[in-house]
């Protein structure tokens, strides 16, 4: 019975900014699980290295162009993907942005709102177009609270003198996560296992929060 319930078998999902790094790795734990999964990305390059990477695992998958600042367009492909496919079950609102390695005097206005506009405002946009609200019509919503993972985003901390050094100092188990980690917990709160929880933060960050 158990392990039935982390099964996505035919169960439409789409993660933004799935093209690599953390969102492909949870593009990959969906598939694998049985999920028809849509890697919804800005850059269609990328999107289609996902894509090429998934097809060759044997899984289902397809792409679909998305700029989550854009909150039309995001209403736009959630509609065309429940009209494709009659409905959304699992989203995974990934894209995400690091614009680093200027000093906070020196941030521009328009680097700082492009940030929040990716990080925040998208995740907010893809959440109302596929009718995250909420638990009485079936809805779970959660989220997973990391640290830093190893991915090209997160290269610029390796060429910051005493970043990742200061980090590991501040993990307990003393390492960077790697995306596969999240990926697994991104998979579970996608499937019945998790069937009792929403509203739920998971933290999986090495034991940075402890100290």
């Amino acid at each position: 019975m158990f392990p039935e319930k982390l099964r996505l078998d035919d169960r439409a999902a789409v993660v933004t900014g799935g093209g690599r790094g953390i969102g492909l790795s949870r593009c990959e734990a969906l598939a694998e699980a049985g999920a028809r999964v849509v890697i919804a990305d800005i850059d269609m390059a990328v999107a289609e290295e996902g894509l090429s990477y998934l097809r060759r695992k044997g899984f289902a998958a397809e792409t679909a162009p998305l700029d989550v600042t854009d909150s039309q367009a995001v209403r736009q492909l959630a509609n065309t993907l429940v009209d494709r496919n009659g409905r959304i079950d699992v989203l995974v609102a990934c894209a995400g942005i690091a614009r680093t390695g200027t000093p906070a005097e020196n941030v521009t206005d328009e680097r700082w709102l492009n940030v929040n506009d990716v990080n925040y405002n998208g995740v907010l946009w893809c959440n109302r177009a596929f009718a995250a609200e909420w638990a009485d019509r079936g809805v779970r919503v959660n989220a997973v609270a990391l640290t830093y993972i190893e991915t090209p985003l997160t290269k610029y901390a390796y060429e910051t003198p005493g970043m990742v050094e200061a980090r590991l100092r501040d993990t307990p188990m003393g390492r960077l996560e790697q995306p596969p980690e999240i990926a697994s917990v991104v998979h579970f709160l996608a499937s019945d296992a998790a069937s009792l929880m929403t509203g739920s933060v998971v933290v999986a960050d090495g034991g940075f929060t402890c100290w």
